[in-house]
């Protein structure tokens, strides 16, 4: 029912938790050179060698991140068509499916760091700069936050927050 509310404490939300994708993904590309490595796969940076240059990051490092990001399927690892004896790297689907978390990270740190970059992302078909990324509603609502709630997909039940209960309990 879908105006059921499962109300749940500390346990409950350790529960659920657990269950939640956002470690998984952090453990696959949480760290600075995994997105380092991502922005420059973005910008066309196939080679071992123009990683290195491009990212100044030491060599067992990069490939071990490289190793990591493949085994992930964030990369592919194919011969390079042009030149055999090289190795390329390529963003997989799952790997392009990662543009939004770089760009808003991108604009949080232009917001919330270093302030903004010289360099902007634009439109290539106009020029002008993209819009900031923002959570957006089924029907293309701005959304903030208080205005989201956790929703059980096999019940429809919705999960209070713990702040809620939080709240009730004071």
């Amino acid at each position: 029912m879908a105006s059921e509310k499962v109300t749940f404490g500390i346990d409950g939300f350790r529960a659920h938790a657990l269950e939640c994708p956002l470690p998984q993904a952090l453990d696959l590309i949480g760290e600075k050179w995994a997105f380092l490595i991502l922005r420059g796969a973005f910008n066309d940076l196939r080679h071992f060698e123009e990683f290195q240059a491009g990212l100044g990051i030491a060599r067992n490092i990069l490939s071990d991140r490289l190793a990591k990001m493949v085994a992930g399927g964030i990369l592919e690892r194919n011969p390079d068509p042009h030149d055999r004896r090289k190795v390329s790297y390529t963003l997989t689907e799952k790997g392009r499916g990662l543009l939004p978390v770089l760009v808003a990270l991108r604009q949080w740190g232009e917001e919330w760091a270093d302030g903004p970059s010289r360099i902007v992302l634009a439109d290539q078909r106009d020029g002008k700069p993209i819009r900031k990324i923002c959570i957006q509603a089924h029907d293309g609502r701005e959304l903030a936050l208080g205005e989201m709630l956790w929703l059980d997909r096999e019940t429809g039940a919705t999960c209070a927050r713990v702040a809620e209960r939080l709240d009730a309990a004071a």
